[in-house]
């Protein structure tokens, strides 16, 4: 009998750690033949812990949201005595949720031990690699990723098979091929996750480039706040080293390929890519202009290719499968599968692979299962702080690079927050504007102080400061900024801005003329108030009350001294009786 424990980030955030060290208590106090294993993440974030009990004739039954109380009675009840706990196992519309999904980056994930290369080995890792390198010439390698029509899945979508060709036809040496691990969109977690659960794809992937380009090494650069997936990543080129995968001589095609990690110091720019090759050589993570492309000079000005860890990760399927059954998947101008992060108010958080074409509706609803509590939805951002809000009116879209693209937002590496009718689009503006004004390099003055100039308009009118003229400086500011920024941090830092001015400009109206967030969400525009005929006098809100604003008699109604209201909610969030009013 076997256990297998996610063990990826967020199993081990929600406990899977103490849930092993439970079982293995167990297992040891009654002395009997069970093994333990971990995986990554599956991608049902929301479920964490999640348990495996795999019995000697290879039934599978999957336990959800595992507690230390929860592992003994998974032992005792149901692998001792065959007692069903059916409270625990995982149901049918979860099950649903992954079934719905069209896994090829995503495939080992939550499947196979991410620390074991005979586990990868065994679901036909490194045979494409091998086909690649062995039966196929570099210019072959490289036609195969056309026929293909994989796009890079950094966010601008650009054609991969093309800054290959580029580099390959550069004729200055050594080359380099670097993979951008550097994910660092607030909601977004892709990358992270199949480098947790799957490394052994992402070298896969890489060699088959190298090979393609006629690079000799490889570099990760991956953020250095993913303690985990930079120790299985080590873990994973160490074993394929020893097993002859890297090194010289791969697969005795003569090819020589080595690789190395550089953790990065989380800077949002080094996302750009001649932002992070000026971090690889040791120096401030600052754009360039191009061209020169990364493909004629890049890394230590020698030709330098740059993809993603999800595009590389998809490169191992289409060599095993051939780039035309991946051509099959997805629509005329966005092929294959994308994988996004579904967070915000969704039932279903986590990661989800799906073919490019579905609506976003299918993938808020139907994948993720709809909005927590089912409210209202509101809208979705898509492209993290780069990208924008694309309002309910035009859920039906189409996820497809040009479509999204369309709404005034972008794909993006795939984060995708949806949010309810208690979001204030104002202030998500503000945040997103925060995050990229904070993360500017500082080097072009229209990104550097225009982005400030926007984030004190945004909190004045999110702290009800907002003036008349406000909306139209906005949109003036986005303009410049757009064009007048270097690099892509600059270019689209305006776009949750514009996007919200676009489709929700009548919660900006209600902000500064009314003095009136609708969404109920920013503070300083709010006032609590006692319904006098709904209040019984129980003394719950005065009681709760962190600043002593609220008075009454017991059994009286109350009220709230607004001079001395904080806008804290606790009145609001501890009343029984619908007795405190929001406005």
């Amino acid at each position: 009998m076997k256990i297998i424990i996610g063990e990826g980030s967020c199993g081990i955030a929600a406990g899977a750690h103490k849930v092993e060290e439970r079982f293995e208590a167990l297992i040891n106090e009654k002395n009997v033949a069970v093994t333990i294993e971990k995986t990554g993440c599956i991608g049902t974030c929301y479920l964490e812990p999640i348990v495996d009990v795999i019995d000697d004739q290879g039934k599978k039954l999957t336990f959800v949201n595992v507690s230390e109380a929860d592992a003994e009675a998974i032992f005792n009840d149901y692998m001792i005595n065959g007692n069903e706990v059916s409270s625990l196992a995982i149901k049918n519309e979860d099950l649903e949720m992954i079934d719905s999904q069209k896994r090829i980056v995503l495939k080992n994930c939550g499947r196979i031990n991410p620390e074991s290369i005979d586990a990868y080995i065994d679901v036909e890792g490194y045979q494409g690699a091998q086909k690649a390198l062995t039966k196929m010439s570099p210019e072959e390698v490289i036609e195969e990723i056309k026929i293909s029509g994989l796009k890079g899945r950094g966010g601008a979508g650009f054609p991969t098979w093309f800054k290959w060709d580029a580099a390959r036809k550069s004729q200055d040496t050594p080359k380099y091929l670097v993979c951008n691990a550097d994910e660092g969109d607030p909601g977004a977690f892709m990358d992270r996750s199949v480098l947790e659960s799957d490394p052994h794809a992402l070298i896969e992937g890489m060699m088959i480039g190298g090979y393609a380009i006629g690079a000799n090494e490889g570099i990760i650069y991956v953020r250095a706040e993913y303690p985990l997936a930079i120790k299985r990543l080590n873990n994973a080129i160490a074993q394929a080293e020893e097993k002859g995968m890297l090194g010289q001589n791969i697969f005795g095609s003569g090819f020589d390929f080595s690789m190395r990690i550089k953790a990065g110091a989380g800077a949002f720019v080094c996302g750009e890519e001649t932002a992070l090759i000026a971090s690889l050589e040791g120096e401030r993570g600052m754009p360039r202009l191009k061209p020169p492309f990364p493909a004629q000079k890049g890394f230590f000005a020698k030709p330098t290719n740059i993809n993603n860890v999800e595009t590389f990760a998809n490169v191992p399927w289409i060599f095993r499968n051939g780039g035309a059954a991946y051509d099959k998947l997805g629509t005329e101008g966005s092929k294959g599968t994308k994988v996004f992060a579904l967070t915000g108010k969704i039932k279903r958080g986590g990661l989800v692979e799906i073919p490019m074409g579905l609506s976003l509706r299918d993938v808020i609803f139907k994948v993720g299962g709809g909005i927590k509590q089912d409210k209202a939805f509101k809208a979705v951002q898509m492209g993290g702080p780069s990208g924008g809000c694309i309002p309910a009116s035009l859920l039906d879209t189409q996820i497809d690079y040009a479509e999204i693209t369309k709404t005034g937002a972008i794909m993006g590496s795939g984060g995708m927050v949806v949010m309810d009718e208690t979001t204030c689009m104002v202030d998500m503006a503000r945040f997103f504007l925060e995050f990229t004004c904070k993360e500017s390099c500082g080097k072009c003055t229209y990104c550097r102080i225009g982005t400030t100039r926007m984030l004190e308009i945004l909190e004045r009118i999110t702290h009800g400061q907002g003036q008349d003229g406000d909306i139209e400086l906005l949109e003036e500011l986005c303009y410049k900024i757009k064009e007048g920024s270097m690099c892509g941090l600059g270019q689209t830092a305006p776009n949750p801005v514009l996007t919200t001015l676009k489709y929700f400009r009548n919660e900006y109206e209600d902000h500064i003329y009314q003095k009136k967030c609708t969404a109920k969400s920013c503070k300083p525009l709010l006032t609590y108030s006692v319904i006098t005929e709904n209040c019984v006098g129980c003394g719950a809100c005065r009681r709760n009350c962190p600043v002593e604003a609220i008075s009454g008699e017991k059994k009286m109604p109350h009220e709230i001294n607004q001079d001395l209201c904080i806008k804290c909610g606790k009145c609001h969030t501890v009343c029984k009786f619908d007795a405190i009013n929001v406005e």
